[in-house]
């Protein structure tokens, strides 16, 4: 069973942020900036190519509600939504995931994409 289905099952603790039925947002422990969330299915799904289009729908629905309540923090100058699908990809938890990253003035948070 994988880290995020622990934390589902509540096998793990987690700092939650949002949960209904079918989806769970909580606090990256990592976290790359103040209030770095990540946004889940319930069920279990590796990653992007095998979400089916109903599930897809809703979770971006919900990251889309869940990140305009961070721009309601003044603070928050924008946000970043990162997936990543794949090893090569930089996916590191193999349960389809997506990062909220709420952006701050001077946060020291870099994210280019660039060719090296």
């Amino acid at each position: 069973m994988c880290i995020f289905c622990k934390i589902v099952n509540g096998e793990i603790p987690s700092n939650k942020v949002y949960e209904d039925d079918n989806f769970l947002a909580f606090y990256d422990i990592s976290g790359m900036t103040k209030g770095h969330t990540l946004v889940i299915p319930k069920k279990h799904f590796d990653n992007i190519f095998e979400l089916d289009d109903e599930t897809a729908a809703k979770l971006f629905v919900l990251v889309k509600d869940l990140s305009k309540k961070f721009k309601e923090d003044p603070e928050v100058l924008g946000v970043n939504i990162v997936n990543n699908n794949g090893e090569v990809a930089g996916q590191t938890v193999k349960h389809i995931h997506i990062h909220i990253i709420p952006r701050y003035k001077d946060d020291n948070f870099d994210l280019k994409f660039e060719k090296k």
